[in-house]
């Protein structure tokens, strides 16, 4: 089959890139939305003039206000974990640093996107907490990969990480808010009271014993 029959075959193919092109573009704008507004401030009609959009494209793409804003939730937390689970070559200690190191780098340039994952506007929303504490369970399976080789873990070991996950959202949040703290201070930070939690639950379960800290460069 030659381009040009292959062009005919697939008469939709521009048009579907066209329509995901788009609604990424409408998911960007809502992050930045959201981050800085409550969701039950916002109506529609806010959202359709701050997008300078019809609001009917909205509903084209997303159906609702409340798909649209779990739609940006969602396509956050993929962008997230995706960035935080590289570095399966490297050794326990060093892929455990490369991982918080990925998780402070994504929310110093994505602080929009953060906000909606960590913090968003719903209020209690049980399918919004469900996306949010995903994204927790997807950073503790990727830090107990990471740290011990499975993410199959004890209820302790478990209990213990997502400890050190919630704490490092709030500390993450107040970081973004406040610049000051380099992001290699704060990653080191984060890195050690990682370790303490981890000599916890080795404590308390031998089986997952701590890795041994990776040596940095000085």
């Amino acid at each position: 089959m030659n381009n040009s029959q292959q062009s005919a075959a697939r008469p939709g193919a521009r048009g579907t890139e066209r329509s995901l092109a788009r609604r990424a573009e409408l998911i960007a704008i809502g992050r930045k939305l959201f981050a800085d507004t409550s969701y039950d401030a916002l109506s529609m009609d806010d959202i359709a003039r701050q997008a300078h959009v019809a609001k009917g494209l909205i509903y084209y793409y997303f159906h609702s206000k409340r798909g649209y804003y779990l739609a940006i939730i969602q396509d956050s937390v993929a962008g997230l974990v995706a960035f935080a689970a590289g570095g399966v070559e490297l050794p326990p200690a060093e892929r455990v640093h490369r991982t918080v190191d990925s998780y402070l780098r994504y929310a110093e340039h994505n602080q929009a996107a953060y906000r909606t994952i960590v913090s968003g506007g719903v209020g209690f929303d049980a399918e919004v907490h469900a996306v949010r504490d995903g994204v927790r369970e997807a950073i503790v399976a990727t830090i107990a990969e990471g740290a011990y080789g499975t993410a199959d873990i004890t209820p302790v070991a478990r209990m213990g990480l997502l400890s050190w996950v919630c704490s490092v959202e709030g500390a993450t949040l107040d970081w973004i808010d406040r610049p000051g703290l380099p992001r290699e201070t704060m990653c080191e930070l984060l890195v050690k009271t990682l370790g303490g939690a981890m000599r916890a639950i080795e404590e308390l379960d031998p089986a997952y014993p701590a890795p041994e800290p990776a040596r940095r460069d000085t």
